[in-house]
């Protein structure tokens, strides 16, 4: 944790001339390849091929980075009204989860519709990737010095240059790692759905509730990492609009918990009226 307190990151990995690489993206891309070959890796004990699993992660993944940067750009409107070039310089960081899981979403829906794929049996395969994936993004934002917390004294607290400041903290010097928190959240949430995986639903494919546990998987990501999200946007300082006192983000979050819940009382009221009869 010292390391965090010392380290000032550079947010370019190499540049040769003109060409450029940036650790956010390399971090995006290490999530998506690391997050798809555990998806290939479950699918198979799904009777899911490969190529299924590859082909529909390529149109998702690629749908969801445009969903997650329109998301972002509503978020910060204001900004990229006056700065309208920045919408493309996705590399700079801005992509929202929420966005991505929309846009994402719709495309894996359509995609299983055309395949004639069972969509919750593939969304809860993709759901411990996704909090895998975005467990080791958040390390981009890190590099870029960006969606950082509240100024703290703690020994682990990072040093953000004056420059990528926001103004009303210009005279603090280290903050909370919200990236490192929610890294290490959706880590555990990972760690939860594989045991889900590993001890429900591969033991009971054949279980005549399956859709249901397909839902229970898909749902406890949507409780866990929203409860989250809810949780750290106390601390986050960003620029993000504002409903009823709450952060956007966090408005999205009751409200996903709150169906999650309601979608979860149903599925566990409909087994026990099942296992009775």
């Amino acid at each position: 944790m010292n390391f965090l307190h010392t380290f000032s990151p550079n947010p370019i990995f190499l540049q040769i001339g003109p060409l450029i690489i940036h650790w956010y993206g390399i971090f995006i891309v290490l999530g998506i390849i690391t997050g798809s070959t555990v998806a290939i890796h479950l699918g198979k004990k799904y009777n899911i091929s490969q190529n299924k699993i590859v082909d529909s992660a390529f149109y998702s993944i690629i749908f969801g980075i445009i969903g997650a940067r329109i998301y972002h750009i509503f978020l910060e409107l204001p900004y990229y009204i006056e700065h309208p070039l920045n919408v493309f310089k996705i590399w700079q960081g801005g992509i929202a989860i929420h966005g991505g899981l929309i846009l994402g979403g719709i495309t894996l829906y359509l995609f299983c519709k055309k395949r004639k794929i069972n969509f919750l049996k593939l969304v809860s395969i993709y759901v411990p990737s996704l909090a895998l994936a975005q467990s080791i993004g958040r390390f981009g934002n890190y590099f870029n010095q960006e969606l950082y917390g509240l100024p703290t004294n703690l020994p682990w607290g990072i040093p953000i240059n004056l420059e990528n400041r926001i103004v009303d903290f210009v005279d603090f010097t280290f903050f909370h790692p919200t990236f490192l928190y929610e890294s290490i959240g959706n880590f555990a949430i990972f760690i939860i759905l594989l045991y889900i995986h590993k001890t429900v639903l591969v033991k009971k494919e054949q279980n005549k509730f399956k859709k249901n546990l397909y839902l229970l998987c898909i749902l406890t990501y949507a409780i866990l990492y929203s409860l989250l999200r809810f949780s750290l946007e106390f601390i986050r300082i960003d620029n993000t609009p504002e409903l009823f006192g709450l952060r956007f983000p966090q408005v999205i979050s009751l409200i996903i918990i709150g169906l999650s819940l309601i979608f979860l009382i149903k599925i566990l009221s409909e087994n026990k009226e099942k296992d009775a009869t």
